[in-house]
């Protein structure tokens, strides 16, 4: 019997608060456990919601929502109005715990919750934005992330080689930081990554690819810190010795990478370089791949690696610290060095050239997720981590 099957029995329900920027967040990295939690638990979510519609999908589930005017740019006014109306309203609730995700929710959670004397104020590191900044800049937003650390009385991180880096970077200690089951903020909801013939052929007929076509599809934020320059200048060498190699990305422009493509005469709209833009059928478009490459500076854990090996699809993935956990090198995927064009291209050519490695690498891929990642497992962690820390 796990321990808390038995928290029920005879016992007032505890409450637990979770507090973010935005309910989106929690839509992708909590919903799953708070689901599970409010069996166990008085749970409320505590966002910036913008309507009552937001609100409907977490109360369905039991959860109860609260409105708090946090907003992710930093201003000195409204974090401050923010702070008292997270403090007042931990005074009023009386919470038993308070959790925080993303670094301006982890700010004010985490003075409010101190303020207000919550037993239990946790925070889970899921990526710094300051690993890849210089000076005054780093510092700053360095020790931001600090605050956190040194008012929370229990601090998460969502992968084992991220907490390595926070350890060394003086943000965390050994001694008050662990890492949940395998990692990963969610795990995979598997039943969504449904592994299809016909939605293979139809996301790939969008494009015209051939069967002799060897797709390397990437899926995030396009920007300097996902590796997009690399990846161009990889595929555009690539490009000039495989005549069936494709690029397609899928997802925010955020620094104009679209337009920086035409520095790159190899890469050819349409003909070999595709970018439709956003997805809203992730699970979809990524079977219209062959091949999962992240070139990224950082990450916080890497679960778009994870999504495409649940298709088994291997991956190419910097060492980056944190994407560094999604992967096994030469097993689920293979791995180049950070603003490594040239790495980068030689494994992409690897794959390319070994067809046999490709779909074994996926498979593995597919079998670790199942294993390792899969949501329930990651609840269950969860669920066993509150129960400990409440009883």
């Amino acid at each position: 019997m796990h321990n808390y099957e038995i928290l029920d029995k005879g016992y007032m329900k505890k409450k637990i608060a979770f507090v973010v920027a935005v309910p989106g967040t929690a839509r992708s990295f909590l919903k799953d456990h708070m689901t599970q939690l409010v069996q166990h638990y008085d749970v409320h979510l505590l966002a910036n919601f913008q309507n009552d519609k937001e609100k409907d999908e977490f109360i369905q589930v039991g959860v109860k929502c609260l409105c708090i005017p946090i907003r992710r740019k930093i201003s000195l006014w409204n974090d401050l109005k923010a702070l008292l109306a997270i403090y007042e309203i931990f005074k009023r609730e009386r919470f038993d715990c308070v959790h925080s995700v993303t670094p301006k929710a982890a700010l004010l959670n985490a003075m409010a919750g101190w303020l207000a004397k919550i037993p239990h104020r946790i925070h889970i590191y899921t990526g710094q934005v300051w690993a890849t900044r210089e000076g005054i800049m780093r510092t700053l937003l360095k020790g931001m992330d600090k605050i956190p650390a040194w008012l929370n009385t229990d601090l998460l991180v969502d992968g084992v080689s991220q907490r390595r880096f926070l350890i060394k970077e003086g943000v965390l200690k050994e001694s008050n930081s662990k890492v949940l089951a395998n990692g990963s903020i969610a795990g995979v909801r598997l039943e969504r990554f449904v592994i299809s013939e016909d939605v293979r052929k139809r996301e790939r007929v969008k494009f015209r690819f051939t069967d002799e076509d060897v797709v390397y599809i990437f899926l995030g934020r396009l920007n300097h810190d996902k590796g997009i320059g690399e990846l161009y200048e990889a595929f555009s060498k690539l490009v000039e010795e495989c005549p069936h190699a494709k690029l397609l990305l899928y997802g925010s422009d955020e620094e104009n990478y679209e337009a920086k493509s035409t520095r790159f005469p190899a890469l050819q709209r349409d003909e070999n370089f595709f970018y439709p833009g956003i997805t809203r059928q992730p699970y979809e478009a990524l079977q219209g791949g062959d091949v999962f490459v992240l070139p990224t500076w950082r990450e916080g854990f890497g679960t778009s690696v994870l999504e495409a090996q649940a298709l088994a699809m291997p991956v190419i993935t910097s060492d980056a610290y944190g994407v560094i956990d999604a992967s096994v090198p030469n097993e689920t995927g293979l791995r180049c060095g950070v603003n490594d064009p040239e790495g980068l291209y030689h494994c992409m050519k690897l794959y390319y050239d070994t067809p046999k490695m490709r779909k074994q690498h996926g498979l593995n891929g597919r079998k670790r997720v199942e294993e390792l990642f899969n949501n329930n497992v990651v609840t269950a962690a969860w669920l066993e981590y509150y129960c400990e820390i409440l009883r």
